[in-house]
Parts: C-alpha cells; sequence; structure tokens
C-alpha cells in the first residue's frame, strides 16, 4: 500500500556521502596526509564529512596504497658532530691496524655495564616443544622480569671475558666506584694476560661521566 500518498516502490534521489572515489577526492586526501602522516581513518573522516568512512578505508590503503608503520627505533639520532667524530675514530682505528696489524687487536679490551636480574623467565620461544596435531595446548602463565637487579661490570678482550665485577646494593657507578673496578682490571690482566700492560691496553668504553672523570 502506498505510503504517504507515495505512488512509486522506487527510492527518490537523496543527496548523501559520496560513495563513488575519485581522482580528486583522492587527491585531497593524500594531501592531508602529507600534512600530518600520523592521521587516523577517523581524523581523516572530521576533515572529509563528505565521505564516509568505509570509502576513506578503501581510498587510503588500497587506491594510495598507504600502510601505517611504526617509526624504526635507533639508539641514537647522531647530530652531524656526531657523525664526524665517529668517521674520526673509525678512519684512526683502521690507521693503528693497517700499521700495527693484528697485534693491535690483542691490546683492545672492551667494558660495559649492564642490569642483572635476579630471576630471568623463561621466554616463550624457550618453552616451545613438539607435539601433535591432536595433542592438549600447553598453558602457561606470563612471567615478568624479577625487580630484583643489581648493576654489573663486564670487560672482555678477543680471547674472552677478563673482569665480571658486580656492584653493592644501593650503590651507583661513579669515578671512585668506577675507579676501584680499573683496579680490579689491571690485577686481573696480570694475572690472566702477563705481558699484556708491558704492550699497552687499548680500552674501549663509552663516554659516561665515570669513564671520563679526571679521576679516572
Amino acid at each position: 500500500m502506498p505510503i504517504c500518498g507515495r505512488d512509486n516502490v522506487h527510492d527518490d534521489f537523496r543527496s548523501g556521502r559520496q560513495s563513488v572515489i575519485t581522482d580528486d577526492m583522492a587527491a585531497s586526501v593524500e594531501e592531508k596526509i602529507f600534512e600530518n602522516r600520523r592521521f587516523t581513518i577517523s581524523t581523516l573522516s572530521n576533515n572529509f564529512p563528505e565521505v564516509s568512512m568505509s570509502v576513506l578505508y578503501k581510498i587510503v590503503p588500497e587506491k594510495l596504497n598507504f600502510k601505517k608503520l611504526c617509526s624504526c627505533w635507533v639508539p641514537k639520532l647522531l647530530t652531524e658532530d656526531h657523525k664526524n667524530k665517529r668517521f674520526e675514530c673509525s678512519l684512526n682505528f683502521l690507521t693503528r691496524y693497517n700499521e700495527e696489524g693484528d697485534a693491535m687487536l690483542s691490546r683492545i679490551v672492551t667494558g660495559d655495564e649492564m642490569w642483572v636480574s635476579h630471576v630471568t623467565p623463561e621466554s616463550k620461544q624457550q618453552s616451545m616443544g613438539w607435539r601433535h596435531t591432536h595433542s592438549p595446548l600447553r598453558v602457561k602463565a606470563k612471567q615478568t622480569l624479577s625487580q630484583r637487579k643489581i648493576m654489573a661490570s663486564v670487560f672482555w678482550d678477543r680471547h674472552g671475558v677478563l673482569l665480571l665485577d658486580f656492584m653493592q646494593r644501593r650503590t651507583t657507578i661513579n669515578a671512585v666506584a668506577y675507579g676501584q673496578t680499573l683496579r680490579k682490571l689491571r690485577r686481573t690482566i696480570q694475572n690472566k694476560r702477563r705481558g699484556m700492560l708491558t704492550e699497552g691496553i687499548l680500552l674501549l668504553h663509552d663516554n659516561a661521566r665515570p669513564h671520563t672523570a679526571a679521576q679516572t
């Protein structure tokens, strides 16, 4: 039966959001993304109220071939001065190696600090085991690293680890503590690497304040 006096069963033309993707529409969306690449589809929808969310989902990944990716994490963002300094150090290292040969490698001692947890839980990969497809699924609770940890200083050369020194609890690494660690390292080298001190040691360490202090 006709409703409200209508005698046509077909839908009337009505205004609404665009469902057809045009090149001009895609260009406008691309321009807006270039303004801020962190835009979400919801944010883009606010800028294009005449375009539906479903159409935007087709425009961004399908027509414009955009993919939302995370930034690549790097240890540090180096300035030009940092890069030039590292280039100079690398060139100096290659020059010395060219002059002294493999004998220089035997003089290098590398050191670093790291936190060591009292308890290190088994990783998910370590808990993997062979099973048949009909075997019951093994359930394991997720574990986190122990809150209790201790700072360790480790030094090694081309032959292996020379010294592993643990800091006392509630102490920090400063120039005095680092100086004590270096004295332990010297005694260890005297015992484990006879003649190495006479030849001269090339200590590789980062430029943290305790490492570069005048006292050390």
